[in-house]
């Protein structure tokens, strides 16, 4: 009885989990602020506060790159180290303006 009681309470945990308990970071980052998806996907190689790391530099990338080369970047991709598609579309678009106006 013990283990058909536990099995029923494992199973209803990973039904839980598996509906969408733990989304909070990727909720908001598809919700679309473009701070929030640049910390998803971006500080890990360019930092939390945009100084740079394994990444360059990007406190002052709009007054470098316009809006649309910096999406065409997000998209594409650059030299051996920025890898493609990070994001598409709208988010990438999104997080390129947001860039584009560190100056």
């Amino acid at each position: 009885m013990k283990k058909k009681l536990l099995a029923l309470l494992m199973g209803a945990s990973m039904v839980l989990a598996a509906c969408g308990g733990g989304g909070g970071d990727k909720d908001s980052a598809s919700a679309g602020d473009p701070e929030k998806m640049y910390n998803q996907k971006c500080s890990g190689c360019h930092g939390g506060d945009l100084k740079g790391g394994a990444g360059p530099d990007l406190t002052k990338v709009g007054s470098k790159y316009s809006k649309d080369e910096i999406e065409k970047i997000i998209v594409d991709g650059k030299g051996g180290g920025m890898p493609a598609g990070l994001y598409k579309g709208e988010e990438a678009s999104k997080v390129a303006e947001w860039l584009s106006e560190k100056k």
